[in-house]
C-alpha cells in the first residue's frame, strides 16, 4: 500500500479512536472518520493477543490485500483493529468481515459481485 494510503502517525490513529465511529463483527473492528483528503487513509492494528510476530504480520498482509481490492468512497481514515480470532481465520473470512463492516459503515461505492 503507498505511503499516502496509510496512517502512520500515532496523531491520526489518536484522531480516528477517539472521533471516528465504531462498528465491530466477530474477527474485526473497524473505526472511521471521515477526513479533507480527495483519498483514503488505512491503519492496522494487530495487538500481541493476535499472536506472535509472524501471525500478525500475516493478519495484517491478509487486511491489506482486501482492503485494496474494494472500491471504497474517498475521504475517510479507517483503522482496521485485529481481534484475537482473526489469527485463526483464512483471508476469504477476513475479506468478508472486512467488506462487511466496510458497507455497514457506508464506505463501500457499491455491494460487492452487484
Amino acid at each position: 500500500m503507498r505511503r499516502e494510503l496509510r496512517l502512520r502517525r500515532r496523531t491520526d490513529f489518536d484522531a480516528v479512536f477517539r472521533g471516528g465511529a465504531m462498528w465491530s463483527s466477530p474477527l474485526l473492528v473497524l473505526r472511521a472518520l471521515p477526513n479533507s483528503l480527495p483519498h483514503n487513509r488505512y491503519g492496522f492494528v494487530t495487538s500481541k493477543r493476535v499472536g506472535k510476530a509472524v501471525v500478525r504480520n500475516r493478519v495484517r498482509r491478509r487486511l491489506r490485500e482486501a482492503i485494496r481490492v474494494l472500491p471504497a468512497k474517498p475521504g475517510w481514515d479507517v483503522v482496521v483493529s485485529a481481534k484475537a480470532k482473526a489469527a485463526q481465520a483464512d483471508f476469504h473470512e477476513l475479506n468478508r468481515s472486512v467488506t462487511d463492516l466496510l458497507a455497514r459503515a457506508g464506505i463501500l461505492e457499491s455491494e460487492p459481485g452487484a
